[in-house]
């Protein structure tokens, strides 16, 4: 940690600076991204595609839908390509506030954390989508007097918002890493607390997922599993106490 304390518009100058490199890195990875929009598009309309009735598709319902569509999928491919660079200069703007053992766990986080939101991505996508769209499809045309004809950007803004929230429950484990590790939260208070995590975890399916329980159920699952593996991720790296009794009836080992 630095003995100098910096003047607080040149922390305002640094995270201008980090700002800029970010955007930088995620227009660049936009403009990448945008010549293999209508390409991206028919890969993350699969599951989708696959529980549509035969004979029905995605239909655009003005004309300037699929323009917008492709761009909004070029941006949000974009931030995924540019996120570790994103998640370096967040690094970079905190770690002169952390000693020199901290500063060494630079490259962990940000391979950790882009693992950890792909991971969800990956399970939100390959897993959970063909059983949501399925359900729902199958419900809404289950009298047979309705005929599914589905926008594409309205399902490109829900499938996007699905993969956000599966990314970022992934997070979990990372963000209760650096809670423990600054002596926010340790691992009795996390397993003391964890029903409360299980009602959490419902209540933001609930709010980042459609009505519907299977996708609710398809979010909170995880949360609640990674939040087991993040009191565990507390016990072994969290700051440790002076005195500590590893035996505590709250610990994980004792539950």
């Amino acid at each position: 940690m630095s003995d100098e304390a910096l003047p607080f518009t040149a922390h305002l100058e640094e995270l201008r600076k980090r700002l800029i490199i970010a955007a930088g890195a995620w227009f660049v990875g936009f403009l990448a991204c945008y010549g293999f929009a209508e390409r991206l598009f028919q890969l993350i309309s699969d599951p989708v595609r696959a529980a549509l009735p035969e004979g029905s598709s995605l239909v655009f319902i003005n004309a300037t839908e699929p323009f917008f569509t492709y761009l909004k999928l070029g941006a949000l491919a974009g931030l995924l390509v540019s996120l570790p660079v994103i998640l370096w200069q967040i690094w970079a703007f905190i770690a002169p506030g952390l000693y020199a053992h901290e500063k060494k766990l630079a490259i962990p986080f940000v391979v950790a954390s882009f693992l950890c939101f792909a991971s969800g991505a990956y399970f939100g996508f390959f897993y959970v989508f063909p059983l949501i769209f399925t359900f729902l499809i199958q419900f809404g045309t289950g009298t047979g007097q309705i005929e599914a004809m589905l926008s594409m950007g309205a399902y490109l803004s829900l499938s996007s918002k699905l993969l956000l929230a599966f990314g970022l429950v992934f997070e979990l484990p990372i963000v209760i890493f650096f809670l423990a590790r600054m002596g926010i939260v340790d691992h009795v208070w996390l397993a003391k607390n964890r029903k409360y995590a299980l009602l959490l975890a419902f209540i933001i399916g609930a709010v980042l997922t459609p009505p519907d329980i299977i996708s609710q159920t398809a979010l909170a699952v995880p949360f609640a599993i990674l939040y087991e593996v993040g009191i565990w991720v507390a016990r072994f790296f969290g700051k440790k106490k002076r005195t500590e009794d590893p035996l505590d009836e709250d610990s994980p080992a004792s539950s």
